[in-house]
This record gives structure tokens, C-alpha cells and sequence, in this order.
């Protein structure tokens, strides 16, 4: 396994504003390892949504290097796909219309420049069913979003981006606006998915349950402004996870506790001042 495979080397990011500079992040150094899946929790205002935007190059770092499978990031790629918690499906495509579009982008023959051979149209449409297929989707393809519930709207982002075959997908938040069932069948679908993908994951999340429910280590971030990771924990729960049997496990319930920890105690001045 290449344990730096994404790798973070004293990256600040400072925004311009009205009022002047605004230090969102100072000295991030971080390695993600080839097929790891990594979270980044903290705060409202922490710079996690930041530093997944860096990772995925549709921002540029004020100071410091970001480097993917030994290329430095420089700007968006089909490498590194991304899945917000607003899923920006387009309403007037269909479900494989809009997993479709992105497929086509990566693989159509407008679009190789890695000197790979472009696909047809029969080729791109089973990328496109196989994508739809392992989120579970396929009775739904030719549905509209405006047919579909908010948690099969939220599998089609998935899908989009699993089709892409990216080496590594970036999530923020991508279950935040859904209601606790939903968010716990997808959260068991995610972990199933990135078993079977081996794919590399970055995950910004504020659930604590979740957290420790999928990864293999999570970043805690302190308090913004000039926010910096504060602790790394490794969560050793043996995999495949199940949140049934895990809901007992005091390891679990440890790890847990860690987190709660580093946010509510050690990091706890952001929900006094509030």
C-alpha cells in the first residue's frame, strides 16, 4: 500500500476580504494512504469544507503543496471526484442522463487526453448502468430527480462520481440534509461500496457516529480562524463494519469518546462563545 498517496505539506490558506486577509487554515501536514478512508471533523468554521476543496484543486493553497499519486494538485481532475451534500443533479436529465453526462466527460471522445482510447456510446452507457447498478439504482434510471426521494438523489451524486472511476472521492457532507434513517442506510451502502471500489475516500462530516462508523482514521480539527489539525485518531475496528453490532462495542464507544473529547472539551470555547 502507498502510504502517501495523497499527500498535505504545510498548507495555509488565507482569503481575501473586505475586512482583510481571513487565515482559514496554517501548517496542515497530512499523508492518506492508497485506499484509506480518512474523515475530517471539527467545528462550524473549522476549514474542513476548505481543505477538501484543495484536495480536489478547485482551490489553490495561499502557502505549501498538495500532491495526489506523486503529481502535484494544480487544479480539478477526473482522478479526484467530488460528492457535495447538495447533489446538483441537472432536473430536466433523467437519473442515467445525469450519471451519463459525467461518464461521458471522463471516457467520451471529445474528452481523453491521457492517450487512452475514447469509448462509443454503447460502452459509456454500461460505465453508466454499472454506476447506477452498485448504488442500486437501476429501476430508477429513467426517473427525473424531481421522481425520486432526497436519499436516492444523493446515490445518484455517488453514482455520478463512482463512474468516473476517480482514484479518490472527496465528500462533504453528502448525507448531511437527509433524515437519520436515510443517512444510516446510505452510511452502510458507503461502506459496501468502498469495500468492493478500494477506493480512497475523504469524508468532511459532523457527526461523530459517523466518523468513527467508516474510517479508518479521523482528522480533528481545531477552531478556526488559522484552523490546523489538532489530533489524529486511528479507529482499528475490524471491517466489514456493522453499526448493529458495533452499537456495544466498547472500542467503538471509545474511539467515540475520543472524539467527543478533542470537540466538546478540548475545543469547546466555539459552542461558549456561539
Amino acid at each position: 500500500m502507498n502510504s502517501k498517496y495523497i499527500e498535505i505539506q504545510n498548507v495555509a490558506q488565507t482569503f481575501k476580504t473586505r475586512k482583510g486577509p481571513f487565515p482559514a487554515l496554517r501548517d496542515i501536514n497530512l499523508t492518506i494512504a492508497k485506499g484509506e478512508f480518512v474523515a475530517l471533523i471539527g467545528h462550524s468554521g473549522c476549514g474542513k469544507s476548505t481543505l477538501l476543496n484543495l484536495i480536489a484543486g478547485l482551490t489553490l493553497p495561499s502557502a505549501g503543496t498538495l500532491i495526489c499519486a506523486n503529481r502535484e494538485i494544480a487544479g480539478p481532475g477526473p482522478e479526484r471526484a467530488v460528492v457535495f451534500q447538495n447533489h446538483s443533479l441537472l432536473p430536466w436529465l433523467t437519473c442515467f442522463e445525469n450519471v451519463y453526462l459525467g461518464v461521458e466527460r471522463v471516457f467520451g471522445a471529445a474528452s481523453r487526453n491521457d492517450g487512452a482510447p475514447s469509448e462509443n456510446k454503447a460502452q459509456l452507457a454500461q460505465r453508466t448502468d454499472a454506476a447506477l447498478a452498485l448504488v442500486g439504482l437501476s429501476a430508477a434510471a429513467h426517473k427525473r430527480p424531481g421522481e425520486i426521494s432526497g436519499g436516492m438523489k444523493q446515490r445518484v451524486g455517488i453514482a455520478r462520481a463512482l463512474a468516473m472511476e476517480p482514484k479518490v472521492l472527496l465528500m462533504d457532507e453528502p448525507f448531511g440534509a437527509l433524515d437519520a434513517l436515510t443517512r444510516a442506510k446510505l452510511q452502510d451502502e458507503l461502506l459496501d461500496i468502498v469495500a468492493r471500489t478500494k477506493s480512497t475516500v475523504v469524508m468532511v462530516t459532523h457527526d461523530v457516529d459517523e466518523a468513527v462508523l467508516l474510517s479508518d482514521r479521523i482528522v480533528m480539527m481545531t477552531n478556526g480562524p488559522a484552523a490546523t489539525v489538532g489530533e489524529v485518531l486511528r479507529v482499528d475496528l475490524p471491517r466489514p463494519r456493522r453499526r448493529v453490532e458495533l452499537a456495544d462495542s466498547t472500542e467503538y464507544l471509545g474511539y467515540r469518546k475520543a472524539v467527543i473529547d478533542f470537540l466538546y472539551t478540548r475545543q469547546a470555547h466555539v459552542e461558549k462563545a456561539a
